[in-house]
């Protein structure tokens, strides 16, 4: 089996299947890109605003090589192509009726119950990467920041599963969008992942309670093993050292704090790593950046540091803390050494 990435484009990459089986979809932009009715994979709409693109609608796609088999369960839309399976749930806050808990803090509990239900029934127990997008994440109801909402809903479904809530955490980000339901993507597979700290950062799920009630269920990143290769996963990442936010309103210093965090990030990858070292410039990259005017100049920052080349996605969201200003994501694959067994590529 063979996974690889895709750059996004506007329309389904040519010779797609040439490379394999459509596992992992997501649509990034205000417009659905053309042919999303034509599609027989799972695909989660990411509808925030494109910077920096000649078009409102792209399609980020990854494939590969194995048997495949699909289904509906909960909700959830989900694809397993061998040993890896995807799968994207949309929540609509509304069908959660408000008592002592918020909607919003149900629906994510509600998610990520269902999501464990089915890694469960397809023997595919181990999170590797979640995606969480959902409405007004800076937003408070009820006395209490939204995003705070859906962490006690995400780490109440984690304990729910008998899952730690510390340590072995996948990778993930939660990023707020200006309106829609909450949709959580996700990735999994047979054994753990290796997760990843930052030394630069106190790890999120040993936050203090200044955050919220429950800490965010997420390591800074992962490496995964798909046969054959490494998956590197780097979780959304920020301005933040130790457990604080630096550089207030400051967003070429935010953006340097955020590239150093990956760096760190990356160093711990090639340590723990069995394929040859990761490179910041080989990567590919989900920006999102709070205000729209700041886009230019966070790709043009960008590009200078990692390459003119480099794969770069910008977005206008907002950010789980109020006073970040950009926040970003990355991934990227190699190849294992012939000979390596998979007890080798999962040690950690």
């Amino acid at each position: 089996m063979s996974l690889k990435f895709h750059r996004p484009s506007p329309r389904i990459p040519a010779g797609l299947q040439d490379s394999g089986v459509p596992l992992v979809g997501a649509c990034l932009g205000s417009s659905a890109p053309a042919g999303l009715s034509d599609i027989s994979w799972p695909e989660q709409w990411v509808a925030a605003p494109l910077l920096e693109s000649a078009h409102d609608g792209l399609r980020e796609v990854w494939t590969a090589t194995g048997e495949s088999t699909q289904g509906s369960q909960e909700g959830i839309q989900w694809r397993r192509v061998g040993h890896m399976l995807y799968g994207v749930l949309t929540l609509e806050e509304a069908d959660f009726a408000q008592g002592q808990v918020t909607a919003l803090q149900a629906a994510s509990e509600s998610a990520y119950q269902r999501i464990f239900r089915l890694l469960e029934a397809q023997g595919l127990p181990h999170l590797w990467r979640a995606w969480n997008y959902m409405a007004r994440i800076n937003a408070e109801e009820a006395g209490l920041e939204r995003y705070r909402q859906f962490n006690i809903g995400r780490q109440d479904a984690f304990l729910a599963h008998h899952r730690g809530v510390t340590g072995n955490m996948p990778a993930a980000c939660a990023i707020g969008l200006a309106d829609g339901p909450l949709s959580v993507a996700f990735l999994a597979g047979p054994m753990a992942a290796v997760p990843l700290e930052n030394p630069r950062q106190i790890s999120a799920y040993n936050y203090p309670e200044t955050y919220g009630p429950r800490a965010p269920c997420f390591s800074r990143g992962a490496l995964a093993y798909p046969p054959g290769q490494e998956l590197l996963l780097v979780s959304g990442t920020a301005s933040i050292l130790g457990h604080s936010t630096v550089h207030h309103e400051d967003l070429l210093a935010q953006c340097r704090e955020t590239l150093a965090n990956i760096g760190a990030v990356l160093e711990e990858a090639n340590r723990r790593g069995r394929s040859a070292p990761f490179a910041l410039g080989e990567l590919a990259y989900r920006a999102y950046i709070r205000l729209a005017e700041d886009g230019p100049e966070v790709l043009a920052w960008l590009r200078e540091q990692l390459g003119p080349e480099v794969d770069i996605t910008c977005l206008q969201a907002d950010v789980c803390r109020a006073d970040l200003l950009v926040e970003i994501e990355a991934m990227g694959i190699h190849d294992l050494p012939a000979g390596t067994s998979r007890s080798e590529s999962s040690r950690g």
